[in-house]
Formats: C-alpha cells, structure tokens, sequence
C-alpha cells in the first residue's frame, strides 16, 4: 500500500482525538443547557423582588442607609447571589457586595437575608418568602452597601494561630504525619470553617464584646488543640488563650451560632468540650 495513502494522511493521534472528543461533549453539554433554558416555563416574565440595603459614606446622596427594590428574572435554581450578580449587571452597577467561588467554600458572600444569617450563593430564592430582604451581617461596621468590615473578625482568628504546630516532623520527606482515624473523626467537623462570620455576626456575647474570640476563633483553637499531632507545649498555650477571660467562659450556650453555620459544624458542643478541657487542666495535681 502507498505511503500517499489517505488513511496515512488524516490518521490523528490519541491526544487529538481525545481533544476532539473533550469538545464534542462541551458542544454536546452547551446544546442541552440551551434547550433546557428554552423549555423551563418558570423563566417566562417571573420575577422576584429583593429589597437591598444600600449605604455609601462617601456619596452624599447615600449617606442615609435605605432599601432598593430590584425586580430579577427568576429561573429555577436561581441563588439569593445570582439575583445580586443580575441586579448590579443589569440595573445598578454600584450594588456593592462580595463574592467569590460561588460553592460554598470561600465564605466571602454572608449575608443577613429575610433575617438569617445565610452564604447567598447557597440559598436558593424558591426556598424564600418574597420580597427577599438582604442585609449586610449584623454587629459588623458597613463599609458599603452589603459589605463589611472584617478586620476584627480576622485579628480574632488569628489570635489562636490557627495552623498546624507539631513538635517534630517525620525524617523521610515522603513520610506522612500520621493521625488515627478516631482523632480525625474527632476534628472532622470542626475542619470545614470557610471564615465566613455567620456565627460571630449571630452571637449576642460578640455583639455586646469587642474582645470576645467569637466561636469561629473557639472552633479554630477546638481543630487543632483536639488534632493528637499538635505539639504539647502549643497545644498548651492554645488552651490558655482559648481560656482567657473573653474566651470560651464567654458563651452562655445559646446555640445561635450552631443555626446558622452554613457548613453544618456543631459549634456550640465544641466551645463545650473546650470548657471541659480547661477545667481538666486547672484540676491537675501534677
């Protein structure tokens, strides 16, 4: 057979036909999406209202804080977030919010919304009473519009030193730090904080003391204190900053901020079995 063969000519190697393929199914994926935002009879003229606190200290015509109704295009599947996005796209440009990953993992866009805190790119608009109410965090300074000022809340976090602290690494680079499945069990929970001040911005002892840690900067110290690899000598003064007079002795167990944490962390037991321990410690004999 030839050389100048046909076949020879247009044969593709493996990397192209699977770069062909990987395409096929983009186009494949953009045409269903097309036709299933054709056929969902919910986005035919419906609309949901969102009442919006606006706040701009360095405008003159917003320095009163106010609410802003906006009437969005509803779809299915549509989050308290994307009603924002469309908002300040398409009606106000200056709507003043943060947000980032849009899956729940960033923390950046809490919000108070219809009186709770909420991650507005988590909240689905169907799962609401309309008008949807959205609030900046309460007990936070606004800086503008739905944006606070977080930077008390992240000297609070850093206070515990909230990384890892063992007393000695393994010799062999390819060695892991090891931790029992019973230990990870324990700290599992605790490991899923996004710092999204939900359950700061919930707490009436936070609210009421400026030097209070709050029950993330607790839940934060609670993660590694519990992680049996921590260091003892850190794991100590740890414990001794969680103990303080504006730490755990603080909460008086309302469970506020175990309601509203979006990622489920059983807050409250935890700031518990902190109080526990530092009552261990003061008992010892030893």
């Amino acid at each position: 057979m030839s050389s100048n063969h046909p076949k020879a000519v247009t044969e593709r190697s493996p990397q192209e036909r699977r770069l062909d393929e990987k395409e096929a199914r983009r186009d494949q994926s953009r045409t269903q999406q097309a036709r299933s935002n054709h056929d969902t009879p919910d986005t035919d003229g419906e609309t949901v209202q969102l009442k919006v606190f606006r706040y701009d200290p360095e405008v003159e015509g917003k320095k009163d804080p106010r609410f802003d109704d906006f009437h969005v295009p509803f779809s299915r599947g549509m989050t308290v977030l994307d009603a924002l996005i469309h908002a300040r796209d398409h009606y106000d440009s200056s709507l003043t919010f943060r947000h980032s990953c849009r899956q729940a993992i960033c923390g950046s866009d809490a919000l108070f919304i219809n009186g709770r805190q909420r991650l507005g790119c988590k909240t689905q608009i169907s799962d609401l009473d309309t008008p949807v109410r959205v609030e900046p965090l309460p007990h936070q300074d606004v800086v503008k519009d739905l944006v606070v000022d977080m930077e008390d809340f992240y000297e609070q976090m850093e206070s515990v030193e909230p990384y890892f602290q063992p007393d000695e690494l393994p010799r062999d680079d390819l060695e892991e730090q090891r931790q029992s499945r019973e230990n990870r069990e324990k700290i599992k929970k605790s490991t899923r904080c996004i710092w999204c001040a939900s359950c700061v911005s919930s707490c009436n002892i936070a609210a009421g003391d400026n030097k209070y840690l709050g029950p993330a900067a607790i839940v934060k110290g609670y993660r590694f204190y519990m992680d049996e690899r921590e260091g003892e000598e850190i794991a100590e003064r740890r414990l001794n900053i969680l103990e303080q007079e504006h730490g755990v002795w603080r909460c008086q167990t309302q469970f506020s901020c175990t309601t509203v944490c979006p990622k489920d962390i059983p807050i409250t037991e935890e700031i518990q079995a902190m109080k526990r321990e530092a009552v261990k410690e003061n008992l010892k004999f030893w």
